[in-house]
Parts: C-alpha cells; sequence; structure tokens
C-alpha cells in the first residue's frame, strides 16, 4: 500500500523517527491509526451517552416531569452572580 503525505506530515512523520521514539514511518503511521481508532470509539461511546440522556429527557418530559427554560436559565445566571461574588471575595 502506498500513502501519499502532505509535505507537513511527511515532515511530521520524519521528525517522529528522527527523535528515536519509532524506527520507521510505518510504525508512525500505524501508532496514528491506533489513536485514531482510539478517538473513534471514544467518539461512539461519546454519541451513545448523549443519545441515552436524551431519551432519559423525553422520558421524563412524557412523564410530567420538566422545568420552565426561562426559570432554568434565571437560575443559572443566578449561580453564576453568586459564583462571581465569592471569587471576588476570595
Amino acid at each position: 500500500m502506498n500513502v501519499h503525505l502532505t509535505p507537513e506530515l511527511e515532515t511530521l512523520v520524519q521528525n517522529k523517527v528522527k527523535s528515536g521514539r519509532y524506527n520507521s514511518a510505518s510504525e508512525v503511521v500505524r501508532d496514528a491509526l491506533r489513536l485514531f481508532e482510539e478517538r473513534e470509539r471514544i467518539r461512539e461511546l461519546q454519541i451513545q451517552e448523549l443519545r441515552h440522556k436524551i431519551n432519559q429527557g423525553w422520558s421524563s418530559l412524557k412523564r410530567g416531569h420538566w422545568v420552565d427554560g426561562e426559570e432554568f436559565f434565571k437560575g443559572l445566571e443566578r449561580e453564576e452572580q453568586e459564583l462571581g461574588h465569592k471569587r471576588k471575595r476570595a
């Protein structure tokens, strides 16, 4: 398999090999692909968790448990102001 890299990426790979951490460009690319896969798995888990929370919210709403949006944000603003006052005193 041949892979064509931009000059910037090629320099990055070469620098990683020159650093001594890797023995070859192939090792750099394999490590990068492993990290890419790991990031993709983490992203998928985050998406699943977000979907779960959305479903919980819809279920709660259907049961009649909800919070008025304006009141919620007013409460957040009050909390933020209180934290700001505490930070100024500290």
